[in-house]
C-alpha cells in the first residue's frame, strides 16, 4: 500500500462505499430469501414453568397403598402417608415413625403392623362379609352394633369405607381408632 501514492485517501473513500455496498446486498439476500419483513413486536405469551421436582420416597408397610410417591419438598411424614391412602387397618400406630418429621430425598417411610403377644399379624375381619357373631367378636362392637351393620349392608348394599361406621351409625372416634385395626373391607 505505500507503493501507491495517495492510498489514505483511496481507503477513506472506498471504505464506505464499500460498506454500504455490503448492506444492499445483504438486504436484498434477506428480502429475497422470503423471510417475513420485522414487524412491531409481539407480546410473547406467558411460559409455563414446570414445577420443580419433589421428593422421591418409598413407603412401605401397614398403609393402603405402599410404593413410591413424588411429594413437594417441605413435606412431612404424615404427608407421605396421606398420599399412600393413610394407615391401614392393621398399622400399629404405638410404633409408627415421626409424623412431624421432615422427608428427604429418597427416604423409606416403614410403617409397622400390630403384633399380637405370640408375634403373630391381627386377624381381620371383612365388614361387608362378617356374619353377626365374627361382627361381635371385634373389639367394641356390640350385639346390637354388630346388628346394624348388618342391617345397613343388607339396605345399602354394604360399606364403600370404614369410616361410614362413625359417619353413618354413629360410633365414637375412640372406638373406631380400636375398631379400625380389626376390621376390612
Amino acid at each position: 500500500m505505500r507503493l501507491v501514492p495517495g492510498w489514505k485517501r483511496i481507503v477513506l473513500i472506498a471504505a464506505p462505499i464499500t460498506t454500504a455496498a455490503a448492506l444492499l446486498v445483504a438486504a436484498y439476500a434477506y428480502t429475497a430469501s422470503g423471510l417475513p419483513a420485522p414487524t412491531a413486536p409481539v407480546a410473547a405469551p406467558a411460559l409455563e414453568i414446570p414445577p420443580q421436582p419433589g421428593l422421591l420416597v418409598d413407603i412401605v408397610g401397614a398403609v393402603e397403598n405402599p410404593g413410591l410417591y413424588r411429594l413437594p419438598r417441605g413435606d412431612r411424614v404424615f404427608d407421605a402417608i396421606a398420599a399412600a391412602g393413610g394407615f391401614s387397618a392393621d398399622a400399629d400406630m404405638s410404633r409408627a415413625p415421626n409424623l412431624a418429621g421432615r422427608l428427604s430425598d429418597g427416604e423409606q417411610i416403614k410403617v409397622p403392623f400390630v403384633k399380637t403377644a405370640s408375634g403373630t399379624t391381627v386377624v381381620r375381619v371383612n365388614l361387608n362379609q362378617a356374619t353377626l357373631e365374627e361382627l361381635e367378636a371385634v373389639p367394641r362392637f356390640t350385639l346390637a352394633f354388630a346388628q346394624e351393620c348388618l342391617d345397613y349392608r343388607t339396605n345399602f348394599g354394604g360399606f364403600q369405607s370404614m369410616r361410614e361406621l362413625v359417619e353413618i351409625l354413629g360410633m365414637s372416634e375412640a372406638d373406631y381408632v380400636v375398631v379400625r385395626r380389626y376390621l376390612t373391607l
